[in-house]
């Protein structure tokens, strides 16, 4: 699975809000990611690599469950801008961890210094979870 982060930050400068440090970005902008976003997705399904891949909401809509003395809290966003949250997934299936890898890199902006995506292998049993 290929996991790409954002914060609230980077959702509001999508909507075209600007924030303390960063503009908001232009439609055109916008358009432009979402087309670089495709392109890789539509390169990985036509090589049959592709299992899915989806973006999600921002923060504001996301809950958070805690436990607490025992019980569930449920905590509505939106979080502090500078959260970084799950932003969307890829999960491919392909021939080796280095190639998930290549693939993942595809996903990272080369002009957003610091911007990253893990990749992690997808757990098929309990025997996967032991590192």
């Amino acid at each position: 699975m290929i996991m790409l982060y954002g914060s609230q930050r980077d959702y509001d400068a999508m909507a075209g809000r600007p924030a303390d440090d960063r503009p908001p970005m232009s439609p055109e902008q916008v358009a432009a990611m979402h087309a670089h976003m495709e392109a890789v997705h539509k390169e990985i399904a036509e090589s049959g690599e592709l299992v899915d891949g989806r973006g999600l909401t921002a923060p504001v809509h996301a809950r958070r469950v805690t436990v607490r003395e025992g019980a569930p809290v449920v905590t509505d966003g939106p979080y502090p801008e500078t959260q970084e949250v799950l932003a969307g997934f890829t999960i491919v299936e392909c021939d080796s961890f280095d190639r998930a890898t290549r693939i993942a890199a595809r996903f990272v902006n080369p002009d957003a210094e610091g911007e990253y995506v893990d990749v992690r292998p997808v757990a098929e049993g309990i025997e996967d979870l032991n590192g």
